[in-house]
């Protein structure tokens, strides 16, 4: 029963589910926003390649963005999020409490920011970013802990809360283990991939659009547009560059960005590396760091692309709780179940009934 259930909802490897038996390793993106600079590489470098059409050069009036979200014609967006210090507060007092649920606890240990103690006091640093040093000077300037008993079992200094900050987020399509957008698809125009990503065939979309109601993340739309719009009135969205992975080559979003803000590679080894990063950030006195999508036990089974945020995943328009829309089906067939034995019940009492009469 539970191989059936994992079908809706929950771990599993997707690719397999797809009766693919290729024995290619799951792809998927880690995005590190705390090295995001915003420099919309990412955005060009995915239109370029991709052929996607212009979808706004003017900004929206509220920040330095000028596309606002993923859509048909925004395959990578990238969000800028202003924060004062009050909202800088909030957002670690969240991770405080995320740590205290049983995210990687934060150890005071030279080797979390790149380098190592040699036990004569002094921290080597070689190989951490110059944000990392300088939250490392801190720590060991001020020694004001915001918690004890880490795994080294030492007190963790709190990096400064500056008065301002900006949280930079390239966002893309999740490439869900279980894929709404798919499920609902009536002409098989959504597919799964040897890589267990999620790929939209433009011959076959009939722009139907019951996709777009469906993806939990709002990520596939109809592209919009006359005749002399690319792909017009068809459901588009990120393949991950299929074209290119299929060829060993990395997607054109990851291989433009250069702060390696996206890295992109087996998705077992992205978690890995977004797991030590999170670690990292805790270690340098960042407790509001937390990972999006590296829960396979989550709404969707867990996604292809995992983020690190430094927020509520709110802050960067993110659902708190994706759920994929087959996830109740179990639960609606059972009652459903009840209600059709209850019925039957309840006529054949009325008949028994209406004899004895």
């Amino acid at each position: 029963m539970g191989f059936w259930k994992n079908q809706l909802t929950g771990p599993t490897d997707p690719a397999t589910d797809a009766a693919w038996d290729t024995g290619k390793p799951r792809k998927g993106f880690f995005t590190d926003t705390s090295i995001c600079i915003g420099c919309k590489a990412c955005e060009v470098a995915c239109k370029e390649w991709n052929a996607v059409p212009e979808d706004g050069l003017g900004l929206l009036g509220s920040s330095y963005d000028n596309t606002g979200a993923l859509g048909a014609s925004t395959w990578r967006h990238v969000a800028f999020v202003e924060q004062d210090g009050d909202r800088i507060a909030t957002a670690r007092e969240s991770g405080r409490r995320l740590v205290d649920l049983g995210m990687p606890a934060l150890r005071a240990t030279a080797e979390a920011a790149g380098g190592s103690s040699d036990g004569s006091g002094v921290t080597d640093l070689r190989g951490a970013t110059p944000t990392e040093r300088t939250a490392v000077g801190q720590r060991e300037s001020t020694g004001q802990p915001f918690q004890d008993g880490g795994s080294a079992g030492v007190a963790v200094a709190e990096a400064e809360i500056p008065d301002f900050r900006w949280l930079m987020s390239s966002d893309v399509c999740k490439h869900c283990t279980h894929a709404a957008c798919l499920d609902v698809c009536p002409t098989g125009a959504l597919f799964r991939t040897e890589f267990g990503t999620v790929v939209v065939q433009d011959d076959v979309c009939n722009g139907c659009g019951y996709c777009v109601a469906a993806c939990p993340f709002g990520v596939i739309e109809r592209r919009p547009g006359e005749d002399t719009v690319k792909n017009a009135g068809i459901a588009q969205k990120c393949t991950l560059c299929y074209d290119r992975i299929g060829h060993d080559q990395t997607p054109a979003c990851a291989q433009a960005c250069p702060t390696t803000s996206i890295k992109f590679g087996d998705l077992a080894q992205m978690q890995d590396a977004a797991r030590e990063r999170v670690d990292v950030l805790h270690d340098l006195g960042y407790p509001e760091a937390r990972l999006y999508g590296a829960n396979e036990n989550d709404g969707v089974g867990g996604t292809g692309s995992v983020f690190l945020l430094l927020d509520e995943p709110e802050v960067y328009g993110l659902p708190p709780d994706p759920r994929v829309t087959t996830a109740a089906l179990p639960d609606m067939f059972r009652k459903a179940g009840f209600a059709a034995v209850a019925m039957l019940g309840l006529a054949a009492a009325s008949f028994v009934g209406g004899r004895r009469r």
